[in-house]
């Protein structure tokens, strides 16, 4: 069998032994969905629409103003580190 045929059959099989890519995890040391939800409820934001762990930080989607906002939140400090219009 030639390399080149060996080398792909190698990776399509390392590929499907992969699986599905997961979705991130919070820590076991990041502040909890409900505290998230009181920090942006004090700072004037509606109710989460979602959000998920990701990259590091909580990010979702929530109002302001009736309007849709994406932010971002450091899951150690509670500080809101984007708060921007959702386009």
């Amino acid at each position: 069998m030639p390399r080149t045929i060996l080398a792909a059959a190698l990776l399509a099989g390392a590929i499907a032994l992969a699986g599905p890519a997961r979705a991130d995890q919070p820590g076991a040391d990041w502040i909890s969905r409900e505290r998230v939800a009181e920090i942006l409820k004090q700072a004037g934001y509606g109710p989460i629409l979602s959000m998920e762990a990701d990259d590091g930080h909580w990010e979702g989607k929530t109002t302001r103003d009736g309007k849709p906002i994406e932010f971002h939140v450091d899951p150690h400090t509670g500080k809101i580190t984007k708060a921007e219009p959702d386009k």
